[in-house]
């Protein structure tokens, strides 16, 4: 029996430790995902002239090409789609602010309901032709107001 009881210990041991070790960090996969982000502001402008105004947040590393926030906005059919300017990137890890400012060439946006996609994508080299690496993409249904 007392060599029963000394397995128990050692066994009930181990488990203290691994319940007081310190979580591994997360892979490289997972904190890439962690720490690259787009967000969208809850609030967007549409101008007198047609001209919308999108903004918000991005955060990216580890960019080799160039690396662009880009945004779409819609109201009522989810399917059309209006192209909203794009922002170059800085990819330092850093927070920071984007505004992308555009006048849709076939849909009308009028102040209201909307929503709004960003994507945060790198033009990444490869041989001659620059193929897109997305980085992170949010989307957020937001209000549109006049101005």
């Amino acid at each position: 029996m007392p060599v029963r009881s000394a397995a128990l210990a050692t066994a009930a041991g181990a488990a203290l430790l691994l319940l007081a070790a310190p979580a591994a960090p997360a892979a490289t996969a997972d904190a890439g995902l962690l720490t690259e982000s787009v967000t969208v502001d809850p609030v967007g402008r549409v101008a007198a002239d047609g001209s919308v105004t999108l903004s918000g947040t991005y955060r990216c590393t580890g960019a080799s090409g160039p690396v662009y926030v880009s945004s779409t906005a819609s109201q009522g059919d989810s399917s059309v789609r209006a192209g909203i300017g794009g922002t170059r990137a800085t990819c330092d890890g850093l927070e920071h602010p984007w505004v992308n400012t555009g006048t849709p060439d076939a849909v009308v946006l009028k102040p209201g309901a909307a929503h709004v996609e960003a994507t945060l994508m790198e033009l990444r080299p490869t041989g001659i032709v620059p193929l897109p690496s997305f980085h992170a993409r949010h989307g957020q249904d937001v209000t549109l107001a006049a101005g």
